[in-house]
Parts: structure tokens; C-alpha cells; sequence
């Protein structure tokens, strides 16, 4: 029997009178995290040393915080308000501030992008994994704590239970659980009730039983972690633009979180709802003459007629977009001949009289087994007042017949009375866990449940990857995938750099990206979209993302597929070295075009003749903002198109702070900005409200008024 508990403190004290001292504790990414849970064992553990606490989890959230006394100003009233009372985890503020007690342990397999560079026991504590091997991991360290953020409802009298934001490993582990319980080992199961977590349907449903202790209190239920959407800039939306022309109308779809994986959502849009607008950007601005051979062979143009079908690890709010446009709307069923029929075109989803004729000839087995009937009943081609029972089909009229559908005269009876109408329970997107601003969470909840049932949240291990029973299914539902993922770095002869750096510290972890490369290749028409800024700026300098070398991976060459930057595609799927570097060089910026060809010449893999096309000699910022200027003014390619939690106040001093950062990231750069602020005197009436925002209104001291002129300085060409 669960047990419930109405106390965090309560629920520890029976965790640890049953388990003793060592708790090894497994906690889902991101938004699934128990965060009051957590805190008490943290606590536990650090009033008394003989508790041995191991945390093993991924993705440990915190607050945004300031790296300067403005930002700190420009942060503070924003968190205070988007934030709430979200509890911080305390064993990552010890990990931030180094700080652990020698008896807790933390170990992450996904980090905070670029959170941990300088944090010795994060990068020391890092376990390097696929997604996929998790649960597998989870095992073999001995976890013997699961502790999991859960949604509650009633119906007709009855409370379920709901992984809700973070099925992604649960399912997949709940087997192995089994198991070592039947081996004696003891495992104990935690859910915490959140009651503003949406209810997800599909395989986030799980029985009370599935947990040993339910702690359920309205005490508990803090405001969730909602990171705001952020601003998306010239070079966000012309590599959402490449990548909006490869993705196949009647494919399958899997993007990321952040700017990219918005700007590829705004396109498809634009590519869906202005078709002839999209097309004249892509003409425009050069695009079809640079890269239309990739994009006639792996995309499209056309508006999307049947649709798409979403399989994403991350069910990010994009897809709600892409739902409500009506590009999403490519539904997959739950059974392979039906599947089968449906990318052939040969059935539609009204149940016609002669479907069951179909999937006897497409290879449904003849002799139904009670499973295989309540397959067919559940998607709606048997009718719902069907039974089933020791081999035989009751009919609605009341009639029964041999479960053999290889039998012509039965499937001639089933089609009389006993077929549905439509296919039903298809199911629009699989995902794995979700993470996105307060409205995300908030349209979920709003969701009809008959909408929201589309939404199926499930296991990791069916959404990345094909290994499974039910392979031949998942081969059929993920026709035409476009698996679009974000790299910091590319080589040129094709290898991706994502997760870490040459000198070994790693920026955020694998996940879930090799998994979807190399499902990519396994999947017949399906492609690896991996998207790279070709250029980043950091103190002053401007470096190329493109580079002739790196030393480290995260997806190696011989798994190259397709390359996108703001300048263009780089379709390198099965050519040759010299095709792959002199394709990559094209989509470089054209600063660094030259020194990039050198280097390639130099060790012989590039001809010496070889000479970039001119067409690709034009690849700049500057030629980039000219693409977009005339349709900006038009409204289209907007900073926020779906919108921000950011006041109106905050957009512009977030532009004014991030100005006054690229100024100011060298010492040549403080000091001429200084000056020309002091300068430029005194800050005019209408940049009052912004400095007020900033609490630098009236300054108070030599320091605040230095302040002050800076950041007016960057306002007065933002206000208007």
C-alpha cells in the first residue's frame, strides 16, 4: 500500500528508518524534480555526517543570477516576479559556491549550458552518457531512492497520478525496479503532488502503486521553473529559414529548446501560413541560389497539406505553436499495419468497409490475440461495443465469431456491424519531458483533454531511439524525420562539437543528440540537422564556429549529415573529404573563409586550385540584415514573436545592458565608453522611466552616476 504523508520531513524520516544511513537518490531533469524532497534529504544529510547522500540527476535548474551590480539591478525585480517562490535546490548552490560536505555527492550526466566551466566538482562529477543509457546507469549505481515531481487528479471519484513534465527515464526504469525488488533489494519510490503541474496523458499515467510514499500538500506546490522566452536576432532566424526548407511535408519533427529551435517554429509558420512571402525571403536573400540543390533533394516549399508528426525528447512550447497553426497535425497509431497504410496513402482515417481486407494483405496475423484485438478496438477500426473473450468477437448485435480475421466471411461480419468510424486516440507528438515559460505551463493545463491526449508524454527510450519490441512500428511512425539539433562547432571535414570544450570541461552534456544522429542514418529518408552560429563573440573578439580542427567531439565525422549555418546548408551526407570541406567553407562567414581554405590546402585534404565560388564570398552580418530589413518593416522577424514575460521597459534595457557589454568587453572599450557617456551629459526626460527601472534615477553616489550616463548612453538610440 502507498503511503501518504503530508510533511517532507515525515516521509524522510520513514526513508531512512527503512533504507539506514546511505541513500542513493535518482532524480529526474529539469522541471521533475521534487525540489522540498531533495532540500530535506540535503539537510538531513548535512546535520549528520554518518548519512551518506548520492545524488544522481541531470539538468539541476537555479535561478538566473548577475555576473555585474547592473545586471544584478536589471535581474532582481524580473526573478522576483517570474520566478516567485520557486525553491532553489540546495545542493546546487553548494556545488556553485563549493561548499558540498564531503558526505553528499552529486553527479550529473546534462549540466546547465555553460553553468559549470569553472566549477571544479561539477566537471569532476560528470558522467558523460547518452540519454538512452540512463536507466541503465541509474541501476548500476545502486539507486535506492526515486524521488519525482508528480501531477494529481479525481475522476468520477477516483485520483490519478501523472509523471506528468518528466516521464523521460521513469517508464524504462519501472521494469529494472521490478526486478531487483524480486532480487531483494530494496528500492523506495517518492512522488511529490504539484498541483499546477499540467496532467499529461499517454505514458506519463501511472497507478498510485508504482510509489511507496506520496507526499501531497498544498505547502509544496511553489511556483514552477519558467525560463522566458528569449530574443531572437538576424542569425536565429536565417538558420531557422535554411532549416524550415528541409523538412518534409508528411515527415516527423524533432527540435530543441532555446533561440534556434524558436526562429525553425516562427519559419515553418511563416513557410505554412505566407507561403509566398517565405519564398520571396528565400529568393531574396539569395538563399535558393546558394543552397535550392539541398533543398529540392531533403525539404520543401510548399504549405504543409499533411502535416507533421512531433518525436522530440523535449516537448518544447514551439510545438503548441506549430499545433495551433495546423502544421502539427500528423497523427501516428499504435499498430504497424495501420501505420503501414496510412504513409502509404492507401487508407485515410475514416474506417472504410474494406479496411480489414487491407491489413490482412498488408500482414496483420489472421488469429487475433486478446492484445491485438484491444489494438485495433483502442484506435477505433473495431467498434467500442465489441468484446472479446477465449478466441471470439462479440458483436454489437449480440453475435459471436472465430477471432480470425484470415477467415473472408468473418472479416465480411466485422465490416457489417462491427466496424468504427474513424481512427481515433492517434497521437500527435511523443516527448519526453518539458521545460518553457509560465504560459506553456498554463496552455497545457488549458488544454481539452481530447487535445491534450495527443500529447503523449513517454519513455526516452522509445523516443530516442528504434531498439524495441515495437521497432517496425517506430520505423513507420518516424518517416521523413528531420532530427534539427543546435552544435557550438563544426569541423571541416564534419564533426560536430556540442557538449564540451578541447580542454576537457564540458559546457552542458550529450543527451539526447548522438541518439537522434545516429537514428538519422538508421531511418530510411531521414536526416541529422545540426545548426551552428558560424560565428561567436566574446570580450571584443569575433572567432569562427567553423574550425579546421577541434579536439573534441560530441558527433564524429563519419556520422556527418547536414550543416546549417546563417549563410546556407551543407548537405555532407556520403561525400568525399574535399566535397565535405569545400561544401563547409561556402557557409562560413567570409571573414574567415580565407584562412579556413589555407589551413585545408596546407594538409593536402583541399586541391590547390580550389577557390570558394563567389556566390559564397558574400557571407556577412551586413548582408544578412539587409536580407530582413524590408520584411521587419513589414512586422515580420520581431525580437519576440511569441511573445515574453519581459515588460516592455525590460526589452529595451535588455538591449541597452547587452550593448554596453560589447562595448565594454575590452579595456580600449570601458574607457572610450566611459568617456563618450560623461560626455554626452545628463539623461534626457524620456529615459527616466527606464533608469528608474534601473534605480538609477537619482544617483547617490560617484559610482551610480557613472552608471547612469552609460546606460543612457545606450538607451538614447532605443527609445524613441
Amino acid at each position: 500500500m502507498t503511503q501518504l504523508f503530508d510533511d517532507v520531513g515525515e516521509c524522510v524520516d520513514a526513508t531512512l528508518r527503512r533504507l539506514g544511513g546511505r541513500i542513493v537518490l535518482g532524480l529526474p531533469l529539469a522541471l521533475g524534480k521534487p525540489n522540498p524532497l531533495v532540500n530535506e534529504f540535503y539537510r538531513r544529510a548535512l546535520r549528520d555526517p554518518k548519512i551518506e547522500l548520492h545524488i544522481f540527476t541531470a539538468l539541476s535548474l537555479h535561478k538566473p543570477t548577475a555576473r555585474s551590480e547592473l545586471e544584478r539591478r536589471f535581474l532582481e525585480p524580473f526573478v522576483a516576479r517570474v520566478f516567485g517562490n520557486y525553491p532553489e535546490l540546495d545542493y546546487v548552490t553548494a556545488v556553485r559556491a563549493g561548499t558540498l560536505p564531503r558526505n553528499i555527492e552529486v553527479v550529473e550526466f546534462f549540466m546547465e549550458p555553460g553553468a559549470y566551466l569553472d566549477v571544479p566538482y561539477a566537471q569532476q562529477h560528470y558522467l558523460s552518457a547518452n540519454y538512452t543509457h540512463v536507466a541503465e546507469e541509474v541501476m548500476s549505481r545502486g539507486v535506492n531512492v526515486i524521488g519525482h515531481l508528480v501531477a494529481k487528479r479525481s475522476v468520477e471519484n477516483r485520483t490519478h497520478y501523472s509523471l506528468s513534465s518528466n516521464p523521460d527515464i521513469f517508464p524504462d526504469l519501472l521494469p529494472q525496479l521490478r526486478e531487483a525488488r524480486r532480487a531483494g533489494r530494496d528500492v523506495v519510490t517518492i512522488g511529490e503532488v504539484h498541483r499546477q503541474l499540467p496532467f499529461m496523458l499517454g505514458g506519463a499515467e501511472i497507478a498510485e502503486s508504482e510509489f511507496d510514499y506520496l507526499v501531497d500538500h498544498p505547502r509544496y506546490d511553489y511556483d514552477l521553473y519558467c525560463p522566458p522566452n528569449l530574443p531572437l536576432g538576424t542569425v536565429d532566424y536565417a538558420i531557422g529559414l535554411h532549416a524550415s526548407a528541409l523538412v518534409r511535408d508528411g515527415g516527423t519533427l524533432q527540435i530543441g529548446i532555446g533561440e534556434l529551435g524558436d526562429a525553425i517554429v516562427y519559419c515553418l509558420q511563416l513557410r505554412h501560413r505566407q507561403n509566398t512571402t517565405w519564398r520571396e525571403v528565400l529568393e531574396n536573400g539569395g538563399l535558393m541560389a546558394r543552397s535550392g540543390p539541398a533543398i529540392e533533394q531533403i525539404g520543401g516549399l510548399e504549405p504543409f497539406q499533411q502535416g507533421l508528426y512531433g518525436c522530440s525528447e523535449m516537448l518544447v512550447d514551439g510545438y503548441l505553436d506549430l499545433y495551433r497553426s495546423g502544421i502539427l497535425k500528423r497523427r501516428v497509431f499504435p499498430q504497424l499495419q495501420v501505420q503501414r497504410l496510412l504513409n502509404e496513402g492507401a487508407i485515410g482515417e475514416r474506417v472504410t468497409p474494406d479496411l480489414l481486407d487491407r491489413l490482412i494483405d498488408a500482414g496483420l496475423p489472421g488469429r487475433l490475440t486478446a492484445g491485438d484485438f484491444a489494438t485495433l478496438q483502442h484506435i477505433g477500426v473495431l467498434h467500442a461495443e465489441c468484446r472479446f473473450a477465449d478466441g471470439r468477437i462479440r458483436l454489437p448485435s449480440g453475435a459471436w465469431l472465430d477471432a480470425d480475421l484470415g477467415d473472408r466471411d468473418v472479416r465480411r461480419q466485422i465490416a457489417a456491424s462491427g466496424l468504427g468510424v474513424r481512427l481515433r486516440n492517434g497521437v500527435l507528438l511523443h516527448g519526453g519531458f518539458f521545460l518553457g515559460p509560465k504560459g506553456f505551463y498554463a496552455a497545457l493545463r488549458d488544454l481539452p483533454e481530447s487535445e491534450r491526449r495527443q500529447f503523449d508524454m513517454t519513455s526516452v527510450g522509445f523516443i530516442n531511439q528504434l531498439y524495441g519490441e515495437d521497432m517496425a512500428l517506430r520505423v513507420e511512425q518516424r518517416q521523413h524525420a528531420r532530427f534539427i539539433n543546435t552544435a557550438m562547432m563544426a569541423t571541416l571535414m564534419g564533426a560536430a562539437i556540442s557538449d564540451g570544450l578541447a580542454d576537457g570541461r564540458v559546457v552542458s552534456g550529450v543527451g539526447g543528440q548522438y541518439n537522434f544522429v545516429a537514428m538519422a542514418h538508421a531511418l530510411r529518408g531521414a536526416r541529422s540537422v545540426l545548426c551552428v552560429r558560424s560565428t561567436r563573440t566574446r570580450e571584443g573578439r569575433t572567432v569562427s564556429n567553423l574550425v579546421w580542427n577541434y579536439a573534441h567531439c560530441t558527433i564524429p565525422r563519419h556520422l556527418r549529415d547536414v550543416v546549417v549555418t546563417e549563410y546556407g546548408i551543407a548537405a555532407i551526407r556520403g561525400r568525399e573529404d574535399r566535397e565535405v570541406i569545400a561544401s563547409l567553407l561556402n557557409i562560413a562567414d567570409s571573414r574567415f573563409q580565407d584562412e579556413l581554405l589555407r589551413q585545408a590546402q596546407a594538409t593536402g585534404k583541399l586541391p590547390r586550385e580550389h577557390r570558394i565560388p563567389d556566390i559564397h564570398r558574400h557571407n556577412t552580418p551586413e548582408a544578412l540584415e539587409k536580407m530582413l530589413a524590408a520584411h521587419r518593416h513589414e512586422g515580420l522577424f520581431s525580437e519576440y514573436p511569441f511573445g515574453t514575460d519581459f515588460t516592455a521597459e525590460e526589452v529595451i534595457l535588455a538591449q541597452a545592458l547587452q550593448r554596453l557589454r560589447d562595448r565594454t568587453a575590452t579595456t580600449m572599450g570601458r574607457m572610450s565608453s566611459m568617456a563618450r557617456s560623461l560626455l554626452r551629459g545628463g539623461a534626457p526626460a524620456a529615459l527616466r522611466p527606464f533608469l528608474a527601472r534601473m534605480q538609477l534615477d537619482r544617483p547617490r553616489s560617484l559610482q551610480e552616476l557613472v552608471w547612469q550616463r552609460l546606460v543612457a548612453f545606450e538607451l538614447r538610440d532605443l527609445v524613441h
